[in-house]
């Protein structure tokens, strides 16, 4: 048996070991990485997590900075059959606590600037060893990869064994391990390699962040299997990615990406002329961004839909019609149907209901939520996403919203009850409701509508520079409002559809 998905990419790319796979440039750190670079590379460091206790099925964590050693040790952890398990590096010690405790990793790695207060935070959690990796090539992990074979023996893993858990974040409880296998991953990638004719000759702009479904899977992985070469960007920066068009022929990003694109002078036909496609995802994009993104450069984004869940499930045609306000057609070999949310039951084209899902692309379930995952999958194996949508008369699925009040800002998942706890625990606070608005950048922005104790007066500034230290900044609230009470219901449940449209005016332009 073989490494499953480590195999699809040597077997796609084994004629192309001398083809670049990675640009990556930084001051300090520039690096031009080929197809047998990243074999070698991520085989000195796969043995490198052989030789830290990592065997397989254990899971490898990483909170790092976004560089061509992260991708290498990812397809490291792959390789050495483990679980890889990256987070967000903009997590803050609590948020990072709570996922160590709950995935139990073997080893954690972490930006060195880090390393003392999250050594203490894995030992209480009971890992085994803690290595560091820089966004410029430092750290312990680095120097330990450099002293190992740069040749390894994949661990055999199936279709069915895990590659990789991705925290997500929903709306009760804590944040929860979607476990992704090595099947999931090299579906989905073949089929998005395909559907938008993805070729040695491609390169990828790419400015997302490698701790998402996005940036890791939807981006490294395509590319990965098709044998084109990513331009990897350490972040978005407007300026930054006009000037990489001139080497690009795709771009994947969210709708901030491209609202920021269309407020910078430098964006015109000219620039955009050697881009063959721009993709979306992650978010909403607006209709108006989708029309004014057209009249600039010339061309159509392609408006995707997926989850972390699933990877990618629905995409706008490469050929023909790609419809604004719409997420185009199932993947091949992607089931879809509308169902009504309470019984199951299929629902009529037009009709809104919740989408379901099944399909080589979903993923098998949450790590240790053996309760919810009775709970969140049909039993035909249908998963329930608790996205409300409706297919139209030339089905292409049209998203309507959520059974549930995730908030999505900026193509990050924002837990409100992760939110909520942390405000309901500050001096002066009774309770707090925690809503998505409309934001001209984000898509969505996070607003904390909160009720205050009788005779206190709250400083909404001290308040935000508290929980800077306990949230990451994609989920700080972007207002805090008080109020004397919050709306509830006759069982006392606070009533968050009334809180939206009383503060939907509320609404926030972008670039701040």
């Amino acid at each position: 048996m073989t490494n499953y998905w480590f195999q699809n990419i040597k077997d796609a790319t084994r004629q192309r070991g001398g083809n670049i796979f990675l640009n990556f440039s930084s001051p300090s750190n520039p690096a031009s990485v080929s197809y047998a670079d990243m074999e070698a590379l991520s085989a000195r460091c796969a043995n490198a997590l052989i030789a830290r206790g990592v065997r397989a099925g254990d899971r490898v964590a990483a909170q790092i900075e976004k560089s061509a050693d992260a991708v290498t040790l990812y397809f490291a952890a792959v390789r050495a059959g483990a679980v890889f398990l990256p987070l967000n590096p903009a997590y803050t010690e609590p948020e990072v606590e709570y996922l160590l405790s709950d995935a139990e990793p073997r080893l954690l790695i972490c930006d060195p600037q880090r390393h003392d207060a999250l050594a203490k935070l894995a030992a209480k959690s009971g890992i085994g060893s803690v290595e560091t990796l820089g966004g410029h090539g430092e750290g312990s992990l680095p120097a330990l990869c450099a002293a190992m074979p740069a040749s390894f023996e994949d661990t055999p893993r199936a279709a069915d064994d895990l590659a990789a858990i991705l925290y997500t974040s929903g709306t009760t409880g804590r944040p929860k391990g979607a476990m992704l296998t090595h099947g999931n991953l090299a579906s989905n990638a073949a089929a998005l390699a395909r559907l938008w004719r993805f070729s040695p000759d491609d390169v990828l702009l790419h400015a997302l962040p490698l701790y998402h479904t996005h940036g890791l899977f939807v981006g490294v992985n395509t590319v990965a299997l098709s044998g084109g070469a990513i331009l990897l960007l350490s972040k978005f920066e407007p300026g930054d990615c006009l000037k990489a068009m001139e080497r690009a022929t795709v771009m994947m990003g969210v709708p901030t990406y491209y609202t920021r694109l269309l407020a910078d002078p430098g964006l015109s036909r000219e620039r955009a002329a050697h881009m063959r496609l721009f993709i979306c995802g992650s978010a909403p994009l607006l209709a108006e961004t989708h029309a004014a993104f057209f009249e600039k450069t010339g061309h159509v984004i392609l408006e995707r839909y997926g989850m972390t869940e699933t990877n990618m499930i629905t995409s706008n045609p490469y050929e023909g019609e790609r419809r604004p306000g719409t997420v185009g057609f199932p993947l091949p070999g992607v089931e879809l149907r509308i169902a009504d949310p309470e019984t199951g039951r299929a629902l009529a084209p037009r009709e809104t209901g919740v989408i379901e899902v099944n399909g080589p692309n979903v993923f098998k379930g949450y790590w240790r939520r053996s309760e919810k995952n009775a709970r969140e999958f049909r039993e035909d194996g249908y998963f329930i996403t608790s996205d409300l949508g409706r297919v139209d008369e030339d089905g292409y699925v049209h998203i309507l919203g959520r059974t549930k009040d995730l908030i999505i800002s900026g193509g990050l998942n924002v837990y409100p009850k992760e939110v909520e706890s942390e405000i309901n625990a500050l001096a002066g606070v009774l309770e707090s409701a925690v809503i998505g608005l409309p934001h001209g950048d984000f898509g969505e922005a996070v607003v904390a509508i909160v009720e205050v104790e009788p005779g206190v007066e709250l400083d909404e500034r001290m308040m935000t520079a508290t929980l800077t230290a306990r949230l990451a900044k994609f989920k700080l609230p972007k207002r805090l409002i008080f109020v004397a009470e919050l709306p509830r219901n006759a069982m006392g449940k606070v009533q968050k559809n009334l809180l939206r449209e009383t503060y939907n005016d509320l609404f926030f332009a972008g670039m701040e």
